[in-house]
């Protein structure tokens, strides 16, 4: 299916105008609600919006003048009258769902605008996956702006992805007419020592006239902070204290604070507003990873703008970080993000501003939600073979390929071990004696083993370490071809055996997640689309998701969102320790460093 591109303002404006002075009628008239507008932070009763072509028209106290035989009326009834919420920073496949199925699952939470980073496809597919994506987003009836992949791989020479991401990608990208800037700059380290090629594409995007978007992965700021900031990048949103945020908009940056499945990074932060004073029009509220268990049980940006206001943030600036901070940073102004003349008719209408449930929602000047359910369609691309055959192990694997052997003549050794941080994306570098057993280094208490299996290039490579913090118990495992960024697939288990009868699971149906326990699958998740994504609606997805959470937990792991942490194990830019198919690495240095060192 083709994409009709939104009409732009000049292809409108006359009849904008002439709808305003009441010489032509409305399509649509919202009549008597409470105007929530974010330019002026005001919540103004008795107000009234005229909407034509899809865009407002105009706001005041009364639009009878507006209003034709044929203008559909619908009655506010003294409801709030809210812009359509933005998540400013995104990765669709997070939800491991389509565009088009996340799309589907946000719109009743009054999500309108969403800005997304598709990497994750980009470490499977390059250029071709993200142009899909792409293709996909602009076809729904919200706002979708993709922001072109910076890093793939995101650490150069510590991980090896499915494609390479060039500066050549980058600024011809920014061509196409949904992309809206450069996804986050992982590679913190090669803007901070200038590398060449993250320069380029840095160059090529603000030569564009696009936003840069900012991934700032370390507690250091000082010098190399301010290098950072230096080389272009315009938001970060891994700030997790007060004092992150405030030292990216004191270096003109804004400060997006996420509240994901498993990030919870609002509480801890948005006290630089709420206690400090600082100016709010600098901070951002998103996701960044919202599986698809959250957004249907709990919802989207709602659920984001509602956790901003338990924590203490008044209730219109918290809209305003959702709606208006972000457009306003994206250079959208004048397009979403409020209800003014002009602007995309994207409305909520709400009928309590704190708990803020999402009662209607109207996009594009359409109603497209409705008391929780969907009112339009959210058309499907035609998704390629290439793009549903991408798990290639080489050959079967068996418990040998899992195996790691200890040094001669040792009884005991020290293992670099990664350690999981719940509701965190960094983790700990801890150091761990582990028994040997049979010439094998075996995990023991709360240490499993966690391997990396390469899935692109069919090399049959397999890299072994260790993970505590999941609390694994019996004999088990689980896989996933869902592995931040690189997207090999992970596999973390107590038993070899299980571990491979996991993975060649993973490899039989395409993709997913899977668990085993004494030989037994208890949860599958399929996702054919890269690995990464399914096209089955988020309620189905969801409700195999939850049994996966259930077969973690029965399997001992009571982490909160221990998913999202099992997906990250292989993020090489987040420190401490994280797990590549090149090795063990050290992401505070950057450096591989061994996984068994000498006992003294």
């Amino acid at each position: 299916m083709e994409y009709a591109p939104f009409p732009s303002w000049p292809d409108v404006a006359p009849r904008l105008i002439a709808v305003a002075a009441g010489r032509e009628a409305a399509d649509m008239v919202i009549r008597g609600g409470i105007w929530i507008n974010v330019h002026s932070r005001e919540a103004l009763p008795d107000h009234s919006i005229a909407i034509a072509a899809g865009r407002v028209a105009y706001v005041g106290p009364d639009a009878t003048h507006c209003i034709g035989p044929d203008t559909q009326i619908i009655e506010a009834d003294g409801r709030y009258m809210i812009p359509g919420l933005c998540d400013a920073h995104m990765h669709i496949e997070s939800g491991m769902l389509t565009p088009a199925e996340f799309a589907r699952a946000v719109i009743p939470h009054g999500t309108t605008s969403m800005f997304t980073d598709p990497h994750e496809i980009a470490n499977v597919l390059g250029l071709d996956g993200v142009r899909m994506m792409h293709d996909e987003a602009l076809m729904q009836p919200v706002n979708i702006f993709a922001q072109m992949p910076s890093c793939a791989p995101s650490a150069p020479g510590l991980e090896t992805t499915g494609y390479e991401i060039t500066a050549e990608d980058v600024a011809e990208a920014m061509t196409w007419p949904g992309i809206i800037g450069l996804g986050e700059m992982m590679n913190f380290p090669g803007v901070i020592h200038a590398d060449p090629k993250m320069l380029a594409e840095i160059a090529a995007t603000q030569r564009a006239g696009k936003t840069v978007g900012g991934h700032y992965a370390s507690p250091d700021l000082g010098p190399d902070f301010a290098a950072y900031v230096a080389g272009g990048p315009a938001d970060d949103h891994e700030g997790t204290c007060e004092a992150d945020a405030i030292a990216r908009v004191r270096q003109g940056m804004r400060s997006m604070m996420r509240l994901g499945s498993a990030w919870y990074d609002v509480e801890s932060q948005i006290t630089a507003v709420t206690e400090k004073g600082l100016d709010p029009r600098n901070f951002i509220l998103c996701t960044d990873d919202c599986h698809s268990g959250t957004l249907v049980n709990e919802g989207h940006m709602n659920r984001v703008v509602r956790h901003a206001i338990a924590c203490g943030c008044d209730p219109l600036i918290a809209l305003q970080m959702a709606t208006i901070n972000t457009a306003t940073h994206f250079g959208l102004e004048r397009e979403i993000g409020s209800i003014t003349p002009g602007r995309r008719a994207d409305v909520i209408l709400s009928s309590d501003l704190t708990d803020l449930p999402i009662e209607m929602v109207i996009a594009r000047g359409q109603v497209v939600a409705e008391n929780g359910a969907i009112k339009v369609d959210c058309p499907h691309y035609d998704w390629p073979d290439r793009a549903r055959n991408t798990v290639h192990l080489g050959h079967a694997l068996t418990a040998a390929d899992f195996e790691i052997t200890a040094p001669e003549g040792a009884n005991r050794v020290r293992a670099n071990v990664i350690g999981v941080v719940e509701n965190q994306a960094p983790t700990q570098a801890l150091k761990v004696e582990l028994p040997i057993i049979g010439g094998l280094v075996e995990g023991e208490g709360d240490v499993c083993q966690i391997a990396l299996v390469e899935r692109h290039r069919a090399t049959g490579g397999v890299t072994n370490a260790f993970v505590s913090g999941f609390g694994y118990q019996g004999r088990m495992a689980m896989a996933s071809t869902v592995a931040h960024d690189s997207h090999h697939m992970i596999v973390v288990g107590t038993d070899r055996d299980q571990m491979a009868l996991a993975a060649n699971r993973l490899a039989e149906v395409g993709g997913g997640i899977t668990i085993f326990r004494d030989g037994e699958e208890l949860a599958l998740v399929e996702l054919p689309i890269a690995g990464l994504m399914s096209d089955s609606p988020a309620s189905d997805v969801a409700a195999k998701a939850q049994k996966m959470v259930e077969a973690m937990q029965a399997c001992g792991c009571q982490l909160n969102n221990a998913y999202m942490q099992h997906s990250l194990l292989a993020l090489v830019v987040i420190p401490e320790l994280r797990i590549s198919d090149l090795g063990l690495v050290d992401v505070r240095t950057f450096e591989k460093i061994d996984l068994l060192e000498p006992l003294a």
